[in-house]
């Protein structure tokens, strides 16, 4: 069983004026300047890769250089503790530090070749600077100092020897502290940024002196160790933007190729479309929005491959239709000016005839026109449908007694009341239209049955027939203008195919819309709707109540 249903007209909106500004061109070349979409899109990723890049420079440069300065400072801090650990140590034992153990302090392990040294004792005297010229040169006599007391040891006279040492260091000490006096002022920066200070603090706490350490050539106390290993980290960096950056074009040329290519068969299309190919298609078939984008422009290609088939077939039937009428016309006037024919009553009643008929074509396709244009006045009264559709079945039923159909009216509004706003004019025109396409395709022997009803909403007008009924895929369309399911049977039966179509907008006017259900060789059932409360319409010239 085929069976159908198709509702058209329901909040239905349309805007009441045309816009009066309209414009045509030529088509355009199709090649036009500029970067395409690719480039653009790779451009784009290039870009934005190359902000991240900088922004992480940025942040890492002041982030991570803060954090890397202070790591600095705290090495430099732990080696100066240890040195002045040393030194404390060193004058408990002693009482006091020798120029030849200062400099030895600056050429051990514990302090690199560049971090400058400087002691000071607890007046603030500088007792040894990296920076005074003659600091090597002790330095040396240090190490030279070393190698005499190891070969004297060796010889059996460490402890004479190191008594000797001892009024050596003494004298050294005593010399030392007569060159720091006259020595040249220190270079050692003096600011707490390029320096470290540490106290010498004895075991009982009493402070007896400070050593400062610096890193030599720099101010950020940056090793060569340190500066190294933040040379080849921002290299690193650097590299890996390079790197991000050609990864990023790389993505952005693949990534765009993806995205253009259904578009540019979207595009190959809608050129071979608009070149006069009806039939070419994207194929584009998927669940993301380009692919749904191409199965759209398929589904319009189709639809408008199907509306230019119309329009052609509109041309060849608004010939036949208007020819036939002007042609029998002719011939009979033609037959009457030679004399075959008598100029009675019957052939000017043949003549009148197809000048009505043809009246009545040109008159459909007017109307189509005005509804169209929302141009037709629109008079509302109230209207008791009932009354109203009984008055025109009973002005039908000799039309369609001659036809071998049957007509009857139902009232089934079970006592509810069925006044209703509306241009009577109107109504009776589109009720008539479907009764006239009932007619049309309905067999002799046949009914056509016409009922109201309503609920609270609504009052509906049904138009049943028992007629050949109307394909599924027919009814979404045959309130098209100039829509006939079958061009050469309609052509038999007479019309143009716009009734429907009137029909429709007639309604849509009074804010109503129309049912259509069917089932192939049972029959097709019309069901109009039309509002109980009148909502305001400002394409409605005039209203009478």
């Amino acid at each position: 069983m085929l069976f159908a249903r198709f509702e058209i007209g329901q909040k239905h909106k349309q805007s009441d004026e045309a816009s009066s500004r309209a414009s045509w061109n030529t088509p355009r070349s199709d090649s036009r300047r500029g970067l395409s979409y690719a480039s653009r899109m790779a451009l784009s990723f290039a870009l934005t890769s190359l902000m991240t890049v900088l922004v992480l420079t940025v942040v890492v440069t002041v982030v991570w250089g803060g954090v890397f300065s202070d790591y600095t400072r705290a090495n430099i801090s732990e080696i100066a503790q240890l040195t002045a650990q040393r030194l404390a140590d060193s004058y408990e034992e002693d009482g006091e530090w020798s120029t030849e153990f200062l400099a030895s302090i600056a050429e051990s392990n514990l302090v690199s070749s560049d971090i400058g040294l400087q002691v000071m004792d607890e007046d603030g005297t500088i007792l040894y600077d990296d920076s005074w010229p003659a600091a090597p040169a002790a330095a040396d006599a240090s190490r030279g100092r070393e190698d005499e007391d190891a070969a004297s040891e060796d010889e059996g006279t460490g402890a004479s020897s190191a008594g000797t040492g001892s009024s050596e260091v003494s004298s050294g000490s005593s010399d030392a502290a007569a060159k720091a006096s006259h020595s040249p002022v220190s270079t050692a920066p003096t600011d707490a940024d390029s320096a470290v200070t540490e106290p010498i603090k004895l075991s009982d706490g009493e402070t007896v002196g400070q050593v400062r350490l610096w890193v030599l050539g720099s101010d950020a106390l940056l090793t060569k160790a340190d500066t190294a290993f933040r040379e080849k980290t921002f290299n690193a960096m650097s590299l890996a933007a390079i790197i991000a950056i050609a990864i990023a074009v790389l993505m952005g040329f693949l990534m765009s190729h993806m995205l253009t290519n259904p578009i540019r068969r979207i595009t190959a299309t809608a050129k071979q479309i608009r070149d006069g190919d009806l039939s070419a298609r994207t194929g584009l078939r998927g669940d993301d929005e380009i692919d749904q984008l191409g199965e759209t422009f398929d589904e319009m290609a189709t639809s408008l491959e199907k509306d230019l088939k119309h329009e052609r077939r509109l041309t060849s039937d608004v010939a036949h239709e208007l020819r036939t009428p002007l042609m029998a016309m002719l011939a009979t006037v033609e037959a009457m000016q030679d004399g075959v024919l008598p100029a009675d009553d019957e052939h000017l009643e043949t003549v009148a005839s197809e000048t009505r008929r043809l009246s009545r074509l040109v008159q459909q396709m007017l109307d189509l026109s005005r509804m169209e244009n929302r141009t037709a006045d629109i008079n509302l009264e109230p209207v008791d449908m009932v009354a109203f559709v009984q008055r025109i079945v009973g002005g039908q039923q000799q039309l369609f007694s001659s036809h071998d159909l049957r007509l009857k009216f139902v009232d089934d509004t079970q006592g509810r009341s069925s006044t209703v706003d509306a241009d009577p004019d109107m109504i009776t025109q589109a009720i008539i239209n479907i009764m006239s396409n009932a007619m049309r395709y309905t067999p002799e022997g046949g009914w056509v049955v016409v009922s109201v009803k309503g609920d609270r909403k609504y009052v509906m007008v049904s138009i049943s027939d028992t007629g050949i009924g109307i394909a599924k895929e027919d009814l979404s369309r045959i309130f098209g203008r100039f829509w006939r399911a079958d061009a050469s049977r309609a052509r038999e039966k007479g019309g143009l195919g716009v009734g429907l179509a009137v029909t429709k907008l007639i309604i849509e006017r009074h804010h109503g819309f129309i049912t259509v259900e069917s089932e192939l060789e049972k029959g097709t059932t019309f069901t109009i709707h039309l509002p109980r409360e009148h909502m305001p319409d400002s394409a409605s010239t005039t209203m009478e109540h």
